[in-house]
């Protein structure tokens, strides 16, 4: 009876290993498209389809909910058209995604390096972290930021 028991657990084990990564995977499309429909494109109603019933900000300078990411893409679309963020690494884990992003406000500049967290449930985003720095003129070494 034990043997039948462990060898179900193996079998349950095994099959949730592909629909998980199968998850991640997904979880990881909805933010990259997210990402580039809202700070990319500038585009609140592209972006919004993959926000979920709520949506928590922990960014201390933007506004929580959907409003408040609406206005930061119309703030981006006006003082910033030009602005681009490209994505250089993307990881998954549980029901969070990580992106690493190198984010040029201004042609020209050197951008910052941003890290944003985000946070999914049922494979809608609903929560946001952040990390930003300025990508230095001179570096103590010559490793890069990306």
């Amino acid at each position: 009876m034990k043997q039948i028991f462990v060898l179900a657990a193996a079998a349950f084990a095994f099959a949730a290993g592909p629909a998980q990564a199968q998850q991640l995977e997904a979880n990881k499309k909805n933010v990259v498209e997210f990402y580039n429909k809202a700070l990319n494109d500038k585009d609140f109603d592209a972006a919004s389809k993959y926000l979920g019933a709520r949506y928590t900000q922990h960014n201390p300078v933007a506004a929580d909910g959907p409003e408040g990411l609406k206005a930061f893409i119309g703030f981006l679309r006006d003082r910033f058209p030009g602005s681009r963020s490209e994505i250089k690494r993307v990881f998954a884990e549980g029901d969070h995604v990580i992106l690493h992003v190198h984010a040029v406000r201004e042609p020209g500049t050197r951008g910052r390096a941003i890290v944003d967290i985000f946070m999914l449930e049922n494979g809608k985003i609903v929560e946001h972290w952040d990390v930003a720095q300025d990508v230095p003129e001179k570096a103590a070494n010559a490793n890069g930021m990306f």
